[in-house]
């Protein structure tokens, strides 16, 4: 079952960072054979943050952590664990969360990455959630961040038009005073055999960096976009059914629903199968582009941040990513120490 049993969980702040240089559609007709008119009504895209040279995965997600903490109103000290979802980390080893926890000077916290594709920010916030629901923490930092422009081959118009760089960051808690809101389930999955979707083939085991994998581009990301189009139309529409169902709701009782921002016609296209209103999802795709395992962290914050979210609301946050993985997490919002806004 996905319901979340033991001590209650709950979300008690949150925080988002941004490159400052804002790449527009505009900008990569001059750079590949492009145009905003077939970026817009294929992706939804219309601008995204590019990390400027030497801004590291590490530096975006310890800005996001920061402001996360500040907005729970707890310091780095209190802190048990660190967790950073990335698909884009500054090196192999040592991970980002590691840096982000010697930044923080979060003296009492572990630290580890999680690399599971875009939906490493669910997976993070899940085992959060079972590590302080089972007494192991009473504080989590999860982070998603990004620097996903280091990997992109931009002269390949159907991946490179696609990607942002930023991070967001969730404080969860044992402690429900300010809450934001409660965590009720989880649900998890991955398809193994479709592995081969989206990958980052080229520099590590599979495939050691070589001048034959320099020539074949292998060291940036590839993506069969038409293949992941269908799967996750195929998947993510009866599991998340499913998931609602198991957690003893119907998807007409989630009032938001927080989608992994990717693609405008995938979350159309999921919504529709679910015969849910495209008024009860929150995007920013827009403006800031694919940035993977940080994507449902900048919607959710965007969205508490706008009043959308009110107290009692359920909020189901689902993503998708390389693997295939997906998942969903469903939360009840709170009072919370924002609930002015």
């Amino acid at each position: 079952m996905p319901l979340f049993s033991g001590k209650p969980v709950f979300v008690t702040g949150t925080g988002i960072h941004l490159p400052k240089r804002v790449l527009t559609n505009q900008d990569l007709e001059k750079m590949v054979d492009t145009t905003d008119e077939w970026i817009v009504e294929r992706t939804g895209i219309r601008t995204r943050h590019i990390a400027a040279p030497g801004e590291l995965t590490s530096d975006l997600a310890y800005a996001a952590g920061l402001e996360a903490l500040g907005s729970a109103g707890l310091k780095p000290e209190n802190l048990d664990m660190i967790l950073v979802a990335t698909n884009s980390p500054d090196t192999l080893f040592p991970g980002v969360a590691a840096k982000v926890q010697g930044k923080l000077e979060a003296t009492r916290a572990g630290a580890a990455d999680l690399q599971s594709g875009c939906t490493g920010c669910v997976y993070a916030l899940a085992i959060a959630t079972a590590g302080i629901a089972s007494g192991l923490w009473e504080n989590v930092l999860v982070v998603g961040a990004e620097v996903l422009s280091s990997l992109i081959n931009w002269q390949d118009r159907n991946t490179c038009v696609l990607f942002g760089d930023g991070a967001g960051a969730m404080v969860l808690s044992s402690n429900p005073a300010g809450a934001l809101a409660r965590i009720l389930s989880s649900d998890l999955r991955s398809d193994g055999t479709r592995h081969d979707l989206i990958s980052f083939p080229g520099g590590l085991v599979e495939n050691p960096t070589s001048p034959n994998t320099l020539e074949e581009n292998l060291h940036s990301v590839q993506m069969k976009g038409n293949e992941v189009f269908k799967f996750v139309n195929q998947a993510l529409p009866g599991f998340l059914r499913e998931s609602c169902e198991k957690s003893g709701l119907e998807p007409a009782q989630i009032d938001w629903w927080i989608f992994h921002q990717a693609n405008l016609r995938i979350i159309d296209s999921v919504l529709k199968r679910l015969q849910v209103d495209s008024s009860k999802t929150f995007v920013n795709l827009d403006k800031y582009g694919n940035t993977s395992a940080a994507s449902v962290f900048l919607a959710f914050h965007e969205a508490y941040a706008e009043g959308k979210l009110a107290p009692s609301q359920k909020v189901l946050i689902t993503s998708f990513g390389a693997g295939m993985t997906y998942g969903d997490i469903i939360l009840e919002m709170q009072g919370g120490r924002h609930a002015e806004k």
